[in-house]
């Protein structure tokens, strides 16, 4: 079963790091990630640029509008992603919490739904 492991960033808590803790903590996910990719439970991992680099768009009345940055302003923002292979929920879990961003953030643990099936029960 497929898990998208999201990792949210607080800047106040990364901020608040002693110096080069930041740069031990990424070393340390890099490993973790080897490791995992190794084991066949991580199939792709990215980290995303800041939120200020980011355009949210939305469609209303068949008019675009685009805005820089975020929707929403948040204290929290997503950072960066997992796609990883796991039993169910408890081991999904587990995989997540070997990473160190739970310190200065929070990981979101979602299943992947599975497009196969969606796609047969729409007859696409």
């Amino acid at each position: 079963m497929k898990f998208l492991v999201m990792i949210y960033n607080d800047d106040t808590l990364l901020d608040a790091l002693p110096q080069g803790e930041f740069d031990t903590m990424m070393k340390g996910c890099f490993e973790k990630a080897d490791a995992l990719r190794e084991e066949g439970c991580l199939l792709d991992s990215m980290q995303l640029e800041s939120p200020a680099q980011a355009k949210s768009l939305r469609m209303r009345d068949n008019k675009m509008s685009v805005m820089d940055g975020p929707f929403a302003e948040a204290k929290e923002y997503l950072g960066g992603f997992n796609l990883i292979e796991a039993e169910n929920m408890d081991d999904a879990l587990r995989i997540a919490s070997s990473f160190p961003w739970a310190r200065t953030g929070r990981i979101e643990v979602r299943p992947v739904r599975d497009m196969d099936a969606v796609r047969q029960r729409v007859g696409a």
